[in-house]
């Protein structure tokens, strides 16, 4: 089971976030724009724009929430904010869908 409450954001790899989803141990959280959500998004994740991202909107099912964005950056910001308000067992996916897309894993769209 994949757990951290570091008070840094753990970075996970393509296959750990593969790993998670397929044992349902986290919540992955994409906090791109609903745009960029629409064109293409790992199956299973949720739409949660770091526009205008509110920590206690976040699920709180008792999985290791996994935020995710283009390539990284915002995803680790998005951990960091939650972190700072109080919401433990955050990492971020640092590829992003660009990583996932690249390696030819499948997407969803619409």
């Amino acid at each position: 089971m994949l757990t951290f409450d570091t008070g840094d954001a753990h970075a996970l790899s393509r296959d750990e976030v593969k790993q998670g989803l397929e044992a349902g141990e986290i919540a992955l959280v994409d906090v791109r724009d609903e745009a960029d959500f629409a064109q293409a998004r790992i199956p299973g994740s949720i739409s949660h724009p770091l526009s205008r991202f509110d920590p206690a909107g976040l699920p709180k099912d008792g999985r290791l929430i996994v935020f995710t964005c283009s390539a990284g950056v915002r995803s680790m910001h998005a951990a960091h904010e939650a972190q700072a308000a109080g919401v433990s067992n955050v990492a971020h996916y640092q590829g992003g869908i660009e990583d996932w897309t690249m390696s030819g894993e499948p997407v969803e769209t619409g």
